[in-house]
């Protein structure tokens, strides 16, 4: 027997009933104010067949985070590489990396918050460094493109690996640090295509495939996972 949906019910003032699957939220109806439960409970198990696809694609995607334990021996990624975790005891706190092996050094090994807070601290530092470097490489490269976003800035995004505000305000999320690298430049040159195409109508899918031919099957890939 499959279990029941489970879902939020938000009022506000429109004129129909909708729904929102996301990976995040789960499933989200809108509806009208004065809807009745029964009219939202019949709208959904019309949708049901649509809403259990979403949620079962949804469940098959990785979260880059999930399950993280923060112990010694674990496994976490660096640039689309594994790896381990070693949790040693020390008076001074540190992070080194070297040999495919993440080096943390804690008063209490068993701490689990605190070796979570310097290797996220670590990752950001990462982030940073690398993603600004890459982000002043693409677009020095793509001159003939002439892209002049207004700013730019690397910070982690819950659901979201990069934006471009109508402005022109590039932001790129730092969790990209933990895949590979040809992930980072897809997305930072996705979004400067947003410079100039500000949607993803057929003008923008074609200037992106015209800096990446294979942008098609680097996007699908990058679809099997979560930033959180």
């Amino acid at each position: 027997m499959e279990e029941e949906i489970r879902y939020k019910i938000i009022f506000s003032a429109r004129r129909s009933i909708s729904l929102i699957v996301s990976p995040d939220k789960g499933v989200t109806v809108r509806a009208p104010y004065r809807t009745s439960l029964r009219s939202i409970e019949r709208f959904v198990r019309e949708k049901e067949p649509w809403i259990r696809k979403h949620l079962e694609k949804y469940s098959s995607l990785s979260r880059i985070n999930h399950g993280k334990q923060y112990s010694d021996g674990e496994a976490h990624y660096y640039k689309g590489k594994s790896y381990n975790l070693r949790v040693i005891e020390s008076s001074s706190p540190y992070i080194k990396e070297n040999d495919e092996i993440i080096e943390i050094g804690v008063n209490d090994t068993g701490n689990a918050a605190e070796i979570r807070k310097i290797l996220e601290r670590w990752y950001r530092k990462k982030a940073q460094e690398f993603i600004d470097r890459r982000f002043e490489d693409i677009v020095n490269s793509k001159l003939p493109y002439r892209f002049l976003p207004s700013g730019f800035v690397v910070r982690p995004l819950k659901s979201r690996w990069g934006s471009c505000t109508a402005k022109g305000r590039i932001t790129i999320n730092s969790e990209l640090i933990k895949l590979d690298p040809v992930f980072t430049d897809y997305v930072i040159i996705h979004e400067l295509c947003h410079l100039r195409h500000h949607n993803h109508g057929k003008e923008f899918y074609r200037l992106l495939e015209e800096i990446v031919p294979d942008y098609k099957m680097i996007r699908k890939d990058l679809r099997k996972y979560l930033p959180r």
